[in-house]
């Protein structure tokens, strides 16, 4: 398991303050409790150019939690993961198989995935203390990577207050789980984290705000401080819906963070939505100046310029991805509940110098019956002057209750 955390020794001494002062109603809460499984077996394939061996990774990950009953506005939170490596010819980070590409999955181990204390006796307001999950807005800046057999979560505290039309989050975390495993010296971020996104519904769509700053201990590279905006919104005429999302950010150094930069985040996407067919054009940039660029190292990286995840990290010179992406929803078909199909093209360039670093092509079939989703995916980087050409192949089941 993963060093202990001050903030879990805070939980520990409230639960035992709480069971001394009255055990028949906390267990009385705990025969109120809610319990959840979550199952992913998983196949991940990779060739990718420079590895004499291609990865054929398959991998088995279990969560499983409990949510108690209320005592007085409090519930507690306890879930733990599993992962195992039911194959060897993939480097996982931790296993020792370099000759192979990365696929970052390690296994063999079982931690604590969420362990927190949450609060709602204050009106509309949530309060979180403990080991937790947080994604804000559309996890560009912040999220939980879920796409990886291992989440991110944080330590800390988070507060969400909402009403009708308004969301406001405010946390701390001084420490961030990442999804290396506990094995790995990449495991754990410690420092500073102090996140706060306010949203508010328009009738022309939902404006966000935010303000996140990161002080890392272990990435003082990575050390920022991050103001922006984002709009989403969509409008119906007929039976065509048209949607609209804008979003900018500026960045500067933070902490011990050895350079001196000021960086810019854009987003313009407009998309079309006629029965069951989208259609979505974009254009994101991250400024880059040759030796710092824009980063967004808290993000599910995942979901954003390309699945192959070859730009994980925003090379020196920024990046420009320009992106054209398609989505067929049949509804039932068979014996599933819904389908879901989509492409995605990516056009990725550099913001500074305007050099090709390549494209990519994505391809997913999402198919849900019942607590069963399986998943499909195919990702191609073709390589300019930036990486490597690489293919990825996923097949996965998940089983959730």
């Amino acid at each position: 398991m993963r060093s202990s955390h001050k903030v879990l020794w805070a939980i520990a001494a409230t639960l035992v303050a709480a069971s001394a002062g009255g055990a028949e109603t906390l267990r009385g809460a705990l025969d109120e409790s809610n319990y959840s499984i979550d199952w992913r077996i998983r196949y991940e394939g990779v060739d990718q150019a420079g590895f004499a061996n291609e990865a054929s990774a398959l991998t088995s990950r279990v969560r499983a939690g409990f949510v108690s009953g209320t005592l007085g506005g409090t519930k507690l939170l306890a879930e733990i993961v599993g992962n195992s490596e039911l194959s060897s010819e993939f480097n996982s980070t931790t296993n020792g198989q370099t000759s192979y590409p990365v696929v970052a999955d390690p296994g063999g181990f079982a931690e604590i995935n969420r362990f927190a204390i949450v609060n709602d006796s204050l009106e509309r307001t949530t309060l979180a203390l403990g080991r937790q999950r947080l994604i804000l807005d559309d996890a560009r800046f912040v999220g939980n990577v879920g796409w990886r057999q291992i989440e991110q979560t944080f330590d800390g505290l988070s507060a969400r207050t909402a009403g009708d039309k308004f969301t406001a989050d405010m946390a701390y975390f001084n420490q961030v789980n990442r999804i290396f495993g506990p094995d790995s010296p990449n495991g754990e971020w410690n420092g500073d984290i102090v996140l706060l996104n306010g949203s508010r519904t328009f009738g022309f769509g939902k404006l966000s705000a935010f303000a996140y700053g990161l002080d890392i201990d272990e990435a003082p590279a990575a050390s920022s401080r991050t103001f922006g905006l984002r709009l989403a919104g969509s409008r119906a005429f007929g039976d065509t819906s048209l949607s609209y999302t804008l979003s900018y950010a500026e960045q500067t150094d933070a902490g011990n963070n050895p350079a001196d930069f000021t960086e810019r985040f854009s987003l313009a996407e407009l998309g079309v939505s006629r029965g069951k067919f989208t259609v979505a054009l974009g254009h994101e940039v991250l400024t880059g100046n040759g030796t710092t660029a824009f980063s967004t190292p808290l993000a599910t990286l995942h979901a954003f310029q390309g699945w192959a995840d070859k730009f994980l990290g925003t090379p020196a010179n920024g990046i420009k991805d320009s992106y054209l992406r398609f989505a067929y929803r049949p509804g039932m078909t068979g014996p599933f509940d819904s389908v879901n199909i989509v492409a995605v093209y990516h056009e990725l360039d550099a913001e500074l110098g305007g050099a090709a670093y390549g494209d990519e092509l994505d391809l997913a079939l999402i198919a849900r019956a019942g607590r069963i989703t399986l998943t499909l995916k195919h990702a191609a980087y073709t390589a300019e002057t930036f990486a490597t050409d690489t293919d990825k192949l996923w097949f996965s089941m998940d089983y959730a209750f």
